[in-house]
């Protein structure tokens, strides 16, 4: 057996190789690339001899390292090593047990990992074999929801620089990232050149947004902008539109950008094998499904049980017990995007699943708030995502809650 401790940097490797013993027999720091990773296979044959055989080599090497992605990772795995993602906090915890005194060095991190992964792999998880397609889903999908989140932070700064000097806008747009709103904010950034526009010019900016009853929507707007207002010295309103003016901009170019992408999202997932199945669950749409998707990952043995699952996403909660003291908490530590995306299948499921409303109903008449029967009803979610996807079958509201169902009656 041979474990690998794998310290990666932007541009190159800390690499050791480490025998079932604890016997360093090599390290090195390997240049990333392809050079790089020639070099490593060598160190590794060398270490192995030539009686292995390709088959043996992922159960004779382990290797561990604090990132599942890249080319590098996509390079181990293909070349039929064991590869194991260490969480840096898990690393970190690990490297207090060795050493106290706060050392810390490239080459040390490459023996910890090394050392991890032979007496604690048992307790580490492989890095999953997603197919291509689910990883295509991730890229897309993950690069969708950061535009959006980019886009609402600049909503909330254009937000804050029309407070400042430019209060009317406030009171005029009521949604301030849509179409018509920036139009009309990129003509007439300041109160000066707003109170001159016509209703012409309003109304027109309203059509190409599609928007209804124009002309009333249009006189509201007007009067919005014409009424009385404090507001700051010339040279500092003008300052001020001057940022608006690159706030609308980049506004207008995410909101091109995440459209695009939202086509991306949907022409990837929609050729996914799982997406029928995905889609069947209540509360989930074409780009709510690929969230879930690109966060869950495809790989069949990934998740053992639902429990697996549930505790991955994060909905489950965890349990603190210590002598007379014990309390049920929700978990704080998950991954952002995919307790998003299952939280709001929780909320869209109420309307969509009778099901799921009786059991957010119960959660409720037991005395949980709002947020904690959303959390519960969506880790039940889970579950019955997880009993789809390994039967291959789609959502059947009778069956799902048919449990829950009885236990009411009863």
């Amino acid at each position: 057996m041979l474990f690998v401790g794998d310290d990666w940097a932007e541009d190159h490797h800390d690499v050791e190789v480490m025998d079932s013993s604890g016997l360093r027999l090599a390290k090195a720091r390997l240049p990333e690339g392809v050079a790089g990773m020639v070099r490593l296979h060598a160190m590794i044959g060398q270490a192995l001899g030539d009686d292995v055989d390709a088959e043996d080599i992922a159960a004779r090497v382990k290797i561990g390292i604090e990132t599942d992605r890249g080319p590098w990772v996509q390079a181990l795995v293909a070349a039929g090593y064991t590869v194991y993602s260490v969480n840096p906090l898990q690393a970190a915890r690990y490297r207090e047990r060795l050493a106290l005194s706060g050392a810390k060095s490239d080459a040390a991190d490459a023996h910890m990992l090394a050392d991890m992964v032979r007496t604690d792999s048992h307790q580490l998880r492989p890095i999953a074999g997603d197919s291509a397609e689910a990883e295509a889903v991730k890229v897309v999908t993950r690069m969708h929801k950061t535009l959006i989140w980019e886009r609402t932070r600049a909503g909330q700064r254009l937000r804050h620089a029309l407070r400042e000097y430019f209060p009317a806008a406030l009171v005029a747009f009521e949604d301030l990232d849509a179409g018509d709103s920036l139009e009309l904010l990129a003509k007439a950034p300041d109160p000066a050149a707003a109170a001159k526009l016509s209703g012409s010019q309003i109304s027109a900016a309203l059509k190409r947004a599609r928007r209804r009853d124009i002309p009333t929507k249009a006189a509201a707007i007007q009067a919005a902008l014409r009424t009385e207002q404090l507001g700051q010295p010339d040279v500092v309103t003008a300052a001020y539109a001057a940022t608006v003016r690159a706030l609308v901009a980049l506004l207008g170019t995410l909101n091109e950008q995440v459209k695009a992408l939202q086509g991306q999202v949907e022409d990837h997932f929609g050729r996914h094998p799982a997406a029928e199945t995905i889609l069947s669950q209540p509360g989930l749409g074409v780009v709510l499904g690929a969230r879930v998707l690109a966060e869950f990952g495809d790989d069949h043995d990934r998740y053992a049980s639902a429990k697996a699952r549930k505790n991955y996403a994060g909905t489950s909660p965890i349990t603190r017990a210590s002598g007379k003291k014990r309390a049920v908490m929700a978990r704080f530590v998950h991954n952002d995007r995919l307790v998003d995306a299952l939280i709001t299948q929780a909320f869209s499921a109420l309307k969509a699943s009778p099901g799921a409303r009786a059991y957010y109903d119960r959660q409720r008449a037991r005395g949980a708030n709002h947020s904690a029967a959303l959390r519960q009803l969506a880790n039940r979610l889970v579950g019955i995502l997880h009993g789809c996807l390994k039967t291959n079958t789609l959502y059947d509201e009778t069956t799902a809650w048919s449990h829950h169902l009885n236990e009411a009656a009863a």
